[in-house]
């Protein structure tokens, strides 16, 4: 059986729902009214999602949905909203990636990066890993199967039958300092868990832990990625030294996006 057909709403309809987004401070107001016109269902459904809007609450979860790498990311709310530069980190790791490799998403998220890896590689054998719950659930609904995305710290959940198989381990860890979270803009520090966002006093805890922690789980030869950030890419590379790791780091500017990829 088919899918119903969407409601096509009036023009009038979209600029109404822009002039009340714009009344709220949303600064791509007209944009957003057309994603949400085109995604709601019913009259009833698109004042809620408005509303939910209005409220603060990010478009992503609103819409439940993200683009992300081309694909649409199924995102829940309170679950961390992939960011556009992270798309740089994925593009990164499929390009080390073949058919049949082990693979860990670690900080999964809503699991958009092992989604745009499964969506690009064929067959690789893909675990995901986030110690949030609502993450959990949300990677369960993009990634397949849905019993590879396992809740827990770190390396913790993984089976232990994966140490010394994994290919690639790509993380895109919290790596803002605790002090900076304030500064965030309200819809990541009011609607996304504080757990996917702190990093620490420097952030680079989660960091430091990861790459500590990685080598076992890595094949000879294996790599792990690690988003950061411009200002503390000198300290991730150096956490990566320090661990014996083979270090390059890769950036593209338009997107602001800094990987550090260390090899066994």
């Amino acid at each position: 059986m088919s899918a119903p057909d969407l409601p096509t709403f009036p023009a009038s309809q979209q600029k109404s729902v822009a002039a009340i987004l714009r009344a709220a401070g949303c600064v791509f107001a007209e944009d957003e009214a057309r994603l949400l016109l085109h995604t709601a269902r019913s009259l009833d459904e698109l004042d809620a999602m408005v509303d939910r809007r209005v409220a603060g609450e990010p478009l992503e979860p609103v819409l439940g949905w993200v683009e992300f790498c081309g694909l649409r990311i199924h995102i829940d709310s309170g679950v961390f909203v992939p960011r556009r530069r992270t798309e740089f980190l994925a593009r990164q790791a499929c390009s080390l990636v073949v058919s049949r490799s082990v693979v860990v998403d670690m900080c999964c998220g809503s699991g958009a990066v092992g989604t745009v890896l499964q969506s690009t590689v064929d067959a690789i054998d893909l675990y995901a890993v986030d110690v949030e719950p609502a993450a959990v659930r949300c990677a369960r609904r993009n990634i397949t199967p849905p019993e590879r995305v396992l809740e827990g710290d770190l390396f913790e959940p993984l089976p232990t039958e994966l140490l010394g198989r994994v290919d690639v381990v790509v993380a895109n860890a919290p790596y803002v300092p605790t002090d900076s979270i304030r500064l965030m803009p309200p819809e990541a520090r009011l609607h996304e868990p504080l757990v996917s966002l702190d990093g620490g006093t420097d952030g680079l805890d989660l960091q430091r832990r990861i790459i500590a922690d990685a080598a076992p789980w890595l094949r000879p030869g294996g790599c792990l990625l690690v988003e950061t950030s411009t200002e503390q890419v000198e300290m991730t590379v150096e956490t990566f030294t320090r661990g014996g790791f083979l270090t390059r780091v890769a950036t593209y500017s338009e997107t602001a996006s800094t990987v550090v990829i260390g090899q066994c």
